[in-house]
This record gives structure tokens, C-alpha cells and sequence, in this order.
């Protein structure tokens, strides 16, 4: 890109309900101020709207100059719907006519602006709006586990998915709320600057940067890793630690405090994959490492990454990649 080139601009609209949670806000618009920073391709805008132009937030802090709802978005804008907060501190008080007003004016605003051509993309209990304006009828989607039954409610023909950190299909986004929209910005950041720039967003903000289970994965070493379940995550942890080690279903489940036969379901329900086949991902990951990274031969490789021989490297590398092993070595420089 010329010093001259213009970036390519995505206008980014936050929807700030009343009683409005403000992690929902400030961690995902957080993700595009460092991503601006981190490049110049793309520029993320974010203006603030709704139908008051204050409003009280979770912690007591008011939230002030929030702009009007548009008559009209523009193409390719982004729409965050933030979520709410039942008890702000220090107000404990029933739902007033005044905040159920501004809920429903946000959902007619929706079924107004929305239209092919711009995303929405709901955080947390935010995906309550966008299903009461219809939003989310037929599609695949998630919220806050502690709106699953409210969700399915108002949105019964939805494919709702939990224990998921955020879901996407075609231009519906939604996560399951709170620090998961910051995972879910980092997806977004992902798909527009680059999985570097998300990479380099997600040291800044010290998070772990996640992947939806559909999409393309940042890396092999991600794969799998769209759950929110603690022992899947031990199990995982330990052997992306060293992929190399002698794991059996077993020892990793004495590991994550679940049963070999319990930790074998939960892989296969949260990660899409059995105990075994993401062992033997993180070992070919490993490998592939290896191969480019030295000048091993295959079979110091196999013994070095947790392959009995380079026989049982290349059948599960066979597995996962089109092209053999070999081609994943680094070619020497001319002259060296």
C-alpha cells in the first residue's frame, strides 16, 4: 500500500440499549481502536446510537452523546447490538415504561435499517433485541447462557447453539456476551485486516485468541478450541504444551478431572473431533514446524514429534494436508 492509498473504511454502528453492559461496549470497539493502529488497510469507524441520548450503563456510569438511530446505513456497515444489564449497581429497580420504550424502539430500528449487504452482530443479551426484530429467525446463533431460554423463546425457529463463544451465519453474528465479544471482534478483525493484525490485537488486549469451529483456523494450534469447557481446555492445554508426550485418553483425563470415557464425549461434542485426532493434529503441526524450520530427516522428525516412524507421521499428515511432508521443508537460499 502507497502512502497515498486510502483505507478501505468499515463504518461500525453500536446500538447502546438502556441499563447497557459496558464491557459490551468498550472490549469489542477496544479490539478495533488497537486494530486501526495496527495497520493501514482497513479503518474501522465506530459511532455510538440509539433512541436516548444518555444512557445509564451496568456500573453506574452514564453514557453520554450517543447519536439518533439512522434512517439509512450505509453498504458494508457493521451493526453491534451491545447487551443489558438486569441490576446496575446501586439499581436494583424493576424495568421502567421509559427504558421498555427504547428497547422496543431499537427493535423496530432494526427491522427498518437492517438489510442485505450489513452485518449485525449482537453481544451478550444483545441478541435478545435482534430476535424480537426477527433477525435471527432460521439462523444459527448464541447468546449468554443465562439467556438461552429467553432466546429460544423469541426466536423459535432459530438453531440455537451453546457453549459457544460466538456463531456465525451469513451476516448474523452473535456471542455468548461479556469478554466473548472481544472474541468475536477479534474474528471480524481476522476476516478484514488480517489474522495478523487480530493476532497482534489479541497480545495488546492479553487474550487468547479463539476461532470459530466453521471458520478457517488461524493456525493448527487453534484448532478445536471454540468451547468454553475447563476440562476440554486442561486436556488441551497439555498437549499443545508438548504434543511429543506419550497422551492416552487416559492420562489426559486424570488431567482434566473427567473420566477417559466422559472426556472422549466431551471432545467429540465441543471440538468436533476425538482425544486422538487432536493429538495427532498438535504432533503434525509440530512436525510440520520441524520440517520447515530444520534440516531433520523424517524419521528424527516422526520419533521427535510423538510418531512411533515416519510411516506413522505420513499417514496421519495424509490426513489433514494434500501435499506430503516434504513440501512443507524450506527451501535453502541459492548459494548457501
Amino acid at each position: 500500500m502507497t502512502d497515498t492509498a486510502q483505507p478501505f473504511d468499515i463504518p461500525v454502528y453500536v446500538v447502546v440499549p438502556p441499563r447497557v453492559l459496558l464491557l459490551d461496549v468498550a472490549g469489542p470497539i477496544e479490539v478495533l481502536r488497537k486494530a486501526n493502529l495496527e495497520q493501514k488497510t482497513v479503518r474501522f469507524s465506530a459511532t455510538y446510537i440509539g433512541p436516548s441520548a444518555t444512557v445509564g450503563s451496568s456500573i453506574g456510569l452514564a453514557v453520554t452523546g450517543v447519536a439518533a438511530l439512522p434512517e439509512r446505513l450505509p453498504d458494508q456497515a457493521l451493526v453491534v447490538i451491545a447487551g443489558s444489564a438486569d441490576a446496575p449497581m446501586e439499581n436494583n429497580r424493576p424495568w421502567d415504561e421509559e427504558e421498555r420504550a427504547a428497547q422496543a424502539a431499537i427493535v423496530a430500528w432494526l427491522k427498518r435499517a437492517i438489510r442485505p449487504g450489513v452485518r449485525l452482530a449482537s453481544i451478550c443479551s444483545g441478541a435478545l433485541l435482534a430476535a424480537e426484530a426477527g433477525m435471527l429467525d432460521g439462523r444459527e446463533c448464541t447468546t449468554h447462557h443465562g439467556c438461552m431460554e429467553d432466546l429460544a423463546r423469541l426466536a423459535p425457529t432459530a438453531r440455537i447453539r451453546d457453549n459457544r463463544l460466538y456463531v456465525e451465519d451469513g451476516e448474523r453474528l452473535t456471542s455468548a456476551g461479556i469478554t466473548a465479544g472481544i472474541d468475536l471482534m477479534l474474528h471480524i478483525v481476522a476476516e478484514a485486516a488480517g489474522h495478523a493484525c487480530a493476532l497482534a490485537v489479541a497480545r495488546y488486549l492479553v487474550v487468547y485468541l479463539r476461532r470459530g469451529g466453521s471458520d478457517p483456523q488461524l493456525s493448527p494450534w487453534l484448532e478445536g478450541r471454540n468451547h468454553i469447557h475447563p476440562a476440554i481446555h486442561r486436556a488441551q492445554d497439555a498437549v499443545a504444551a508438548d504434543p511429543s508426550r506419550d497422551w492416552s485418553v487416559a492420562s489426559l483425563a486424570r488431567l482434566s478431572g473427567a473420566s477417559p470415557r466422559n472426556l472422549s464425549r466431551l471432545f467429540n461434542e465441543h471440538t468436533g473431533m476425538s482425544v486422538t485426532d487432536f493429538v495427532n493434529r498438535m504432533r503434525v503441526a509440530l512436525a510440520r514446524e520441524m520440517l520447515a524450520g530444520s534440516r531433520l530427516d523424517m524419521e528424527a522428525v516422526a520419533m521427535r514429534t510423538g510418531f512411533g516412524s515416519a510411516r506413522q507421521l505420513r499417514r496421519a499428515w495424509n490426513r489433514l494436508h494434500d501435499s506430503p511432508p516434504s513440501a512443507a521443508r524450506t527451501k535453502p537460499a541459492v548459494g548457501s
